[in-house]
């Protein structure tokens, strides 16, 4: 996973495509400003994979995500936790220790941080493939963000997740694997893929049935779209 090099192209992930994807792009009705990334690398599954921040993007390691990227020798601007994964205090000139007891996790915390500090654009990292309770935690961040006006992108060892509400999602032809919708809330209306496997058609998606689900990229450009409500795409790889 190389950074991004294209802004316009939100979160492109591109360099060897382990698991044949860039999360897609994002459109919205409202313009915005090109910015930086703001990374966040937590202790989970990270895969074999770097990425290459640019100078305006902002790097945050939370906890056992320093030995991620300081094994892979990546630049680290600030880092954040309570280090019970890490097990020691990293020797870094921006450290800031968070105290066990909170409401925020470590990551939440961290997409604070970078909210705060005028980033709308997110990359997680190391985010899944611990805790279950920790993976749907960051769901839910990226949940907010989109709530917000925001965007993320969270990847995990082959695979990758994003949230769109009131929204749309273009893929390009180069995209492989298989694809997950799932609905975040009561329902989701107006909701349309096409260029899949199996396309729907202004379709009403429901918490209690997952009829999004494995839905497979065919080699041509695609999208997912819903008019009203959130939805949760899940990207993986073929096995």
């Amino acid at each position: 996973m190389q950074g991004c090099g294209k802004r316009k192209k939100l979160l492109q992930v591109s360099g060897s495509q382990r698991f044949g994807s860039d999360g897609g792009i994002e459109r919205r009705k409202e313009k915005r400003a090109e910015m930086g990334i703001c990374y966040i690398v937590g202790a989970g599954e990270f895969g074999d994979e770097t990425f290459v921040p640019q100078k305006e993007d902002l790097v945050i390691a939370c906890d056992g995500g320093y030995a991620h990227l300081a094994g892979r020798g990546v630049r680290i601007d600030l880092v954040v936790g309570d280090f019970d994964s890490l097990g020691y205090l990293p020797e870094h000139p921006d450290v800031i220790r968070l105290q066990p007891e909170k409401d925020d996790t470590d990551t939440g915390w961290a997409v604070k941080e970078g909210w705060r500090r005028g980033f709308r654009e997110f990359v997680i990292c190391g985010g899944t493939g611990g805790r279950a309770s920790h993976t749907m935690a960051n769901i839910q961040l990226l949940t907010d963000l989109a709530a917000r006006g925001g965007r993320g992108l969270m990847i995990g060892k082959d695979s990758w997740y994003r949230v769109i509400c009131d929204g749309e999602i273009f893929f390009d032809s180069e995209e492989t694997g298989y694809l997950s919708v799932f609905c975040l809330g009561d329902k989701a209306e107006g909701v349309f893929e096409s260029g899949l496997k199996y396309e729907l058609a202004d379709a009403v998606l429901t918490k209690e049935y997952p009829v999004g689900v494995s839905n497979e990229f065919m080699g041509k450009e695609s999208r997912v779209a819903v008019r009203k409500g959130t939805l949760l795409l899940i990207g993986e790889r073929k096995r």
